[in-house]
């Protein structure tokens, strides 16, 4: 497999994402492909063919309530490196919370293709602690708390 064809595959995942489109991310992920994830964020962690490490969100199920217009959904991917089987990528992640704050944030991704399939990813945010800020504000937010009464708390406890 080529430099262009393993490109072409890992934007394709792209798009499929950014349209959730699940049908052709199947079409797209090797069998058992894999995703890595910062430690840190409640999606951390690596999952292989769809078993997770460790307990927790996956990141759909984080992201896609703060993502509800393609403008959140967009991911901007640039291709910055590749070779036959590996691809690095920019990317934005973005987000509105429940109250309409918003998120963009930068990140970069290590995607390996195999055997024509999409089969491992690594993603790197560049400000991992704003994402994992973002987020928690956000839950606090969706539970129905407000971002931060007039002394700084909330009454939720954050």
């Amino acid at each position: 497999m080529g430099v262009g064809e393993s490109v072409a595959i890992v934007l394709e995942a792209f798009k499929a994402v950014e349209q959730r489109d699940t049908q052709r991310l199947l079409e797209l992920y090797h069998p058992q492909v894999e995703f890595h994830w910062p430690p840190s964020l409640p999606f951390g962690g690596a999952s292989r063919g769809g078993v997770k490490d460790r307990p927790g969100p996956s990141w759909s199920q984080v992201w896609e309530p703060l993502q509800p217009t393609a403008a959140e959904r967009g991911m901007d991917p640039r291709v910055v490196a590749a070779t036959d089987n590996q691809v690095v990528v920019r990317w934005q992640q973005r987000g509105r919370s429940p109250s309409g704050a918003r998120f963009d944030g930068e990140a970069l991704g290590l995607y390996e293709v195999r055997d024509g399939k999409f089969a491992r990813a690594q993603m790197f945010y560049f400000d991992a602690i704003a994402v994992a800020r973002f987020l928690a504000a956000s839950e606090i937010e969706a539970r129905g708390c407000p971002r931060r009464l007039p002394h700084g708390a909330n009454r939720c406890g954050a």
